[in-house]
């Protein structure tokens, strides 16, 4: 999808989980591709660096609220924004276990539901509550991780969450075969390893190196119908 002509009305993308890191990096990519950006933050949020776009943008970033692991709030989402046409929806939410190295078998059951439920079940809830608010040729996706992948897990470690993107691709697969019609393209992508609040000061990426890639790889594939497991390089990843 290229970006709009001046005299084009700009597309629209749907980022939940924007306040910061890899959300607010994706937020500034589309805002600066021309595109009509709605980011999410969670209720009671203090100032985030999306509000600090929104203040530059001249009315091009909309910020709406909603705690996506509280389904009345997606619902309350919903509903506000009925009648709008997304050209791209895009749940980028993530977090992990303290300690990266604890056994699945030795992991709190609070600690680990509270992981799938973040990573896993509430990107699905949101994406089913706002599918249809996504035009037909449009993109519906969801950041994974290269963790996600069964087939490339040769070190262990963080094992809550790698089994909760698994989870998550695996539900994406689901959502995938559901759709009468696969004319949309549906993507879980895998940032790399970034150094953010999540991924830590040793990784090897910062987000300069991983954002614009990622957001012009999925606007690479608009319009190709299906699901798939990217990178950020246009790579495909092994489930």
């Amino acid at each position: 999808m290229s970006a709009p002509t001046p005299n084009q009305t700009p597309p629209t993308v749907l980022i939940v989980a924007a306040g910061r890191g890899l959300g607010h990096a994706i937020a500034e990519q589309f805002l600066a591709k021309g595109w009509q950006v709605i980011g999410t933050v969670r209720p009671g949020s203090p100032r985030t660096r999306l509000h600090d776009l929104a203040e530059t943008a001249g009315g091009r970033v909309e910020i709406e609220t909603a705690d996506i692991n509280e389904p009345e709030q997606v619902a309350a989402l919903r509903r506000r924004l009925d009648g709008r046409a997304l050209d791209v929806l895009f749940v980028n939410a993530g977090i992990t276990t303290r300690d990266e190295h604890i056994p699945i078998g030795e992991v709190t059951t609070e600690e680990f539901n509270d992981v799938m439920l973040t990573n896993a079940l509430s990107p699905m809830r949101v994406i089913e509550a706002l599918q249809d608010l996504v035009t037909p040729t449009g993109l519906i996706g969801a950041m994974s991780s290269g963790q996600g992948s069964i087939a490339n897990n040769a070190t262990g470690l963080r094992e809550v969450y790698r089994g909760s993107k698994a989870a998550l691709n695996q539900f994406m697969r689901s959502f995938a075969v559901r759709q009468p019609e696969r004319a949309r393209t549906l993507l879980v992508m895998a940032p790399g390893w970034v150094r953010t609040d999540l991924g830590g000061a040793e990784a090897p990426l910062g987000i300069e190196d991983s954002i614009p890639r990622l957001v012009n790889v999925m606007l690479a594939q608009c319009g190709t119908p299906g699901v798939q497991f990217l990178d950020y390089q246009g790579r495909t990843v092994p489930w």
